[in-house]
């Protein structure tokens, strides 16, 4: 894997990866307009199974925002986030305000390069794999790349708090 041109496609996230020299490949895609399910339409596009495509949630914990990077082919336990973050519950936030916040739309929500920094947790998972894939920051284009650069990047936790169905 190596560092590709952003080739006019540079997002925060793909500035901050670049800026940090870590090796990353972007992988664009046709994103379909009507497509709900914005991990799941990457991981089919990409023939990727789900497992390996990583989609970031925002949710609301005692101190704030927080930032959740969990497998598509699953959802987010809201209580092991919480526990991961030393807080007592969690609640997944208001869109709006997430894309105010983070300075993304929702399906193009990429855990790097936000306007503000937010304590982040990936799941355990991620370790599983050589490379990772998530949001480049807009609909229709993911990145890859180590899972630990994604982890140092955002200073993650990593935590099993992603659960099946």
């Amino acid at each position: 894997m190596s560092k590709k041109s952003t080739g006019g496609q540079g997002t925060p996230a793909t500035v901050a990866l670049a800026k940090a020299k870590v090796d990353f490949t972007l992988h664009p895609y046709d994103h379909d307009a009507n497509a709900q399910a914005y991990g799941e339409e990457a991981a089919d596009a990409l023939g990727l199974p789900y497992e390996r495509i990583f989609k970031t949630l925002v949710a609301e914990v005692e101190s704030g925002l927080a930032v959740a990077v969990v497998p598509v082919s699953g959802k987010l336990d809201l209580k092991a986030f919480a526990a991961a973050l030393k807080s007592k519950r969690a609640a997944m936030a208001d869109s709006a305000r997430v894309e105010k916040v983070t300075g993304y739309v929702v399906g193009g929500i990429s855990p790097l390069g936000q306007r503000k920094a937010l304590p982040t947790v990936v799941d355990a998972s991620a370790l599983d794999f050589e490379t990772i894939y998530f949001s480049a920051g807009r609909r229709g284009l993911q990145i890859e790349t180590a899972p630990r650069n994604l982890i140092d990047l955002t200073r993650a936790v990593t935590a099993p708090i992603g659960k099946t169905g």
